[in-house]
């Protein structure tokens, strides 16, 4: 399934340029509020009969005539994987990024996961927002997103597609440090709007080999970055493995997998895009924040 947040927190199954409401086979307590997706996705074994047979009613609405929203706008987690491709590993150890933990870039297979604040969490109809720091850079980075869809704690990797609940596209804004300024890591990839998901929130089950994607992502129309999942240098169950082994992951938590070569600047007045097979696109123009 294809499925779609939008308007007042509504959810939808995608079907082509169409979408069909199927908020009432989750409790109604849970309506009109960002977590309805959230008890979704921890109770899909349960609902998805129920889901199935609303879907078979429901009314078909022109995705054009509703506001998309993040597939999943509040997760409890957003857990990220540093230099998890071999070419942006070497880009990154270039002096323009001031790479501030080497020993991470030379090894990211021990490198573990990284924290961005769930605040930063946007979706495909929000424009990315630079803050107003006219001194600094803004990188972009397209990354495969990971969707949990139920509790791992502990779980080796080759049990790791058991929790998976689905996919899509992710973008990692970052604030790039420079000269003495260090701020940490998740300050600076925390900002609102600075984790772009969506377009859908692709199940498992559509993804017949997550690790053969070909992802891509371009600034005014010229290509920036272009790789396939089967490059990185993490596999995408050892990631589950890695995180599972520090904290329990749970129903909505969102993983990125780490991008490849080509990350540069984003300017205001840029429109960013970025498409992975098999899950859509994101375009969003990229504005000025005020404080």
């Amino acid at each position: 399934m294809r499925i779609a947040l939008f308007d007042q927190y509504r959810i939808g199954i995608v079907d082509g340029t169409s979408v069909r409401d199927v908020t009432d086979v989750v409790d109604s307590r849970w309506h009109g509020t960002p977590y309805v997706i959230n008890e979704l996705i921890e109770h899909f074994d349960e609902l998805e009969a129920p889901l199935r047979a609303a879907l078979a009613a429901a009314e078909e609405r022109p995705l054009a005539d509703v506001h998309l929203l993040p597939p999943v706008p509040r997760p409890g987690q957003v857990l990220a994987a540093p230099a998890n491709y071999h070419a942006h590993v070497a880009e990154m150890t270039d002096s323009r990024y001031r790479p501030t933990n080497q020993q991470a870039l030379q090894s990211p297979s021990r490198a573990g996961f990284f924290v961005k604040s769930s605040g930063s969490i946007s979706g495909p109809a929000d424009p990315i927002e630079l803050p107003p720091m006219p001194d600094r850079a803004f990188h972009h980075e397209v990354e495969l997103g990971i969707v949990i869809g139920k509790p791992a704690r502990g779980v080796p990797a080759e049990r790791a597609a058991d929790h998976i609940f689905g996919y899509l596209v992710l973008l990692d804004l970052t604030l790039r440090t420079e000269g003495e300024q260090q701020e940490e890591r998740t300050m600076r990839k925390s900002f609102e709007t600075f984790t772009p998901i969506g377009p859908f929130l692709v199940t498992a089950d559509e993804v017949p080999d997550p690790n053969a994607l070909d992802l891509k992502l371009w600034v005014n129309g010229e290509l920036r970055q272009q790789a396939n999942t089967r490059d990185l240098i993490v596999g995408i169950g050892e990631l589950i493995a890695q995180a599972s082994g520090v904290v329990t992951l749970r129903p909505g938590d969102v993983y990125a997998t780490g991008t490849p070569e080509g990350v540069g600047p984003i300017e205001v007045g840029d429109v960013v895009r970025a498409e992975i097979d098999g899950l859509g696109e994101l375009t969003l123009p990229v504005v000025k924040r005020g404080w």
